[in-house]
């Protein structure tokens, strides 16, 4: 991919502005420096595959007592567990059919009734769960026996250094300094912690690693303490330096293999809980190795451990865009930058894997740790524009893995090609839901990707490697526009049958939301694009779809929420959750039936009676996505900080939403995907940093942001 440099650099000299962007200085300076007890302040280290959470003892000692903030989870993308299911549920017995366009349709939902077919739902949308691995925390004690609590903690000084992805933790107990180092390795899902106290030769600190049984609850840390006879936990080896712990839950089962490198014990010394007690010294290294099947070569070192995350993020952070507001003097430019680098953070290490992530990463279970693949687009599409190509690429080979589940799908409602997953996991298995089995907009994702990778890599290789999967999306695309083909009006119609991004709306009404229009458009015309490409003929069915398909609605001089409410913006069920008309014009690029003044008013209709407070995190990216496309840049800064609750970024970096959504990586990947577009503009573009207000108050550099199309 070719690197892209450019400045805005209102009032600077020019030596300033051919000078590189000091990434160590622009990283460093936003890394998380916590001091106090707080449960929403918990950091991660992680490689994409695996994550682990830490309180401010810098490990996971604490875990009830956060687990209503930003719980102490160790998730990786193979942790997986179903309860048994005794009663035989089949995902069969969620289906139902619609009457749609003169014929019945069969959908995944969520029935009222009969019971039975109520407990399969259930037992179907929360089977499989993601797993909580285990805790690796510290056992600390009081000079009088008792267990340290939270409370006993004083001194907090803990800093996320972003630069090498280490976490140094400083505290006492009863005034006794103990200082912790925690890395994660980049290859492998190793995290490993250095400990260093005279608490050790006290006898007052050991390990512990404990396991749960998952709660397989909707959202939650998975960690259900109590139920101790449901599962198994033994140690299948233990020498002096190493041991291996098996973990045995129903049909699942892993390891953890663990080595330390001073004189120390590990016993079981109840239930799941293992304590590994070191002989007295003042410092210990212990590493923790997590694999679904017994480990094959020995755990790396803690010295191995930490230089494997020294390289790798230098890699990342000198390779990648970056993006540098220093010197601005807008108030809110040094928040947005923190918020900027501290996002590229996370989506490092919970979304970069070889599946789309959950909403909540590797962190703890939302939607019983299942993803969502509407949301793999605000997930993954910064990496490309931040010049991360590969972390975008890791995840698509899923859906090669997963093409027969999306293609069963369509063949049963009577569709040609793929429909693709709404909410699902590794196996690509359909969740029943009365909301998402009707959504969209999730279907033209892979020819984005797919785009975004063909921009990176312009050559045959990658053409032969996404086009099959690209034309049966497509393939779908066409079937169910044909669908609703309107004889009378001579077009082609998006619905009934749907329910558009914006939620709130009833499938067996609503037709022609106009973003699904508008991808739907942008999808199929790319796709011929990816036809030519390859020497092959247009696809004349395509063509005629894309001829007659309807044009997005408008009354009044705005365009509407869908064709289907002609009364516009006047009832308050349609002027909350996303003002997603935007992403027509914003999220996609112009295409020739998008009117920008209509697009306009739209926009300054939707700035002014929005419901802003009932909204989710990506929806302030989206809208200021939408601002820099039409010009308007002050509008785009002041989306992005906007004050609902949704538009929260806590200390370290994460989008709070609410009590159940305490972090939102969405929020996250749509602010990245947003500043790419703001400062590296997209095709067309000849505004330079089109979405940065021109006032003398902001003072911007890039390096290696691509532009969006």
């Amino acid at each position: 991919m070719a690197a892209v440099t450019c400045g805005l650099m209102l009032g600077a000299c020019q030596a300033d502005k051919d000078r590189p962007i000091d990434r160590f200085d622009l990283i460093t300076r936003h890394n998380i420096h916590v001091t106090q007890l707080d449960t929403l302040a918990s950091l991660s280290v992680g490689n994409g595959e695996f994550a682990y959470t830490v309180d401010v003892t810098g490990a996971q000692s604490f875990p009830e007592y956060y687990a209503k903030g930003i719980p102490l989870g160790t998730q990786s993308q193979w942790g997986w567990h179903s309860f048994p299911n005794p009663e035989g549920y089949r995902f069969e017995e969620s289906l139902r059919d619609y009457p749609f366009h003169g014929r019945q349709v069969s959908y995944a939902v969520q029935p009222k009734f009969p019971p039975r077919d109520v407990a399969a739902v259930n037992y179907i949308r929360s089977n499989p769960h993601r797993l909580h691995l285990g805790n690796i925390g510290l056992d600390l004690y009081l000079s009088d026996g008792r267990k340290a609590q939270p409370e006993d903690i004083t001194d907090i000084d803990q800093t996320l250094n972003l630069w090498t992805g280490e976490i140094v933790s400083n505290f006492c107990v009863e005034g006794v300094p103990v200082h912790v180092s925690t890395v994660c390795h980049q290859e492998q899902d190793i995290v490993a912690l250095k400990v260093t106290s005279k608490l050790i030769n006290m006898g007052q600190l050991k390990f512990n690693i404990r396991f749960p049984y998952p709660t397989g609850a909707h959202a939650d840390d998975a960690s259900d303490w109590n139920s101790i006879d449901k599962h198994a936990s033994y140690l299948v080896a233990n020498g002096a330096h190493e041991a291996v712990i098996r973990h045995v839950l129903d049909t699942t089962s892993y390891c953890v293999s663990c080595f330390w490198d001073a004189n120390a014990s590990l016993q079981e010394e109840a239930p799941h809980y293992f304590v590994l007690t070191p002989l007295p010294t003042e410092s210990i290294a212990f590493s923790c190795k997590f694999t679904p099947k017994l480990p094959g070569q020995n755990v790396p070192t803690y010295g191995a451990v930490k230089k494997s995350s020294t390289d790798k993020w230098l890699a990342y952070w000198t390779e990648g865009g970056a993006i540098d507001f220093k010197g601005s003097t807008d108030p809110r430019a040094a928040e947005l930058e923190r918020r900027m680098v501290l996002s590229e953070y996370l989506m490092a290490i919970q979304c970069a894997g070889s599946m789309p992530p959950q909403e909540t990463g590797l962190t703890y279970n939302s939607w019983y740790g299942k993803f969502h693949l509407e949301m793999h687009w605000w997930h993954a599409v910064h990496f490309a524009l931040w010049n991360h190509i590969e972390q975008l690429e890791k995840s698509l080979g899923w859906y090669e893995k997963v093409a027969a589940r999306a293609r069963k799908t369509a063949e049963r409602q009577g569709y040609e090609g793929l429909r693709w997953q709404k909410m699902t996991d590794p196996t690509g298995e359909d969740a029943p839901s009365s909301v998402g089995s009707f959504l969209i907009w999730q279907q033209p994702h892979y020819i984005y990707f797919a785009e975004l990778c063909y921009r990176a890599h312009p050559d045959e290789a990658t053409l032969a490697k996404y086009q099959d999967l690209l034309f049966e999306t497509a393939e779908f695309m066409a079937s169910f526009a044909e669908n609703g083909y309107d004889s009378i009006q001579d077009r082609y119609v998006l619905g009934p049958g749907l329910i558009p991004a914006q939620e709130c709306y009833n499938s067996s009404e609503t037709f022609n939301p106009p973003f699904e229009l508008a991808y739907w458009r942008w999808g199929l015309s790319t796709a011929q694009t990816w036809r030519e490409r390859l020497n092959l003929p247009r696809d004349e069915r395509w063509d005629r779809i894309l001829a007659k398909l309807s044009d997005l609605p408008v009354r009044d001089g705005v365009y509407l929420g869908a064709e289907s409410t002609p009364y516009g913006y006047t009832r308050r069920t349609h002027v909350h959750d996303h003002p997603v008309v935007f992403a027509a014009y914003g999220y996609l690029p112009q295409q020739g039936n998008i009117d920008t003044t209509i697009m306009n008013n739209t926009f300054n209709l939707i700035w002014d009676i929005w419901q802003w407070g009932n909204t989710w995190g990506w929806d302030f990216p989206m809208t200021a996505m939408t601002a820099t496309r039409l010009g308007h840049p002050e509008k785009a800064i002041d989306a992005l900080f906007m004050n609902p609750a949704t538009n929260t970024y806590l200390i370290n970096g994460h989008n709070y939403q609410d009590k159940r959504l305490r972090l939102y990586l969405p929020g996250n990947g749509s602010l990245l995907t947003a500043l790419a577009m703001m400062c590296g503009g997209y095709d067309g573009c000849t505004v330079p940093y089109p979405g940065i207000p021109k006032n003398g108050k902001w003072k911007v550099k890039c390096e290696n942001i691509q532009p969006m199309p």
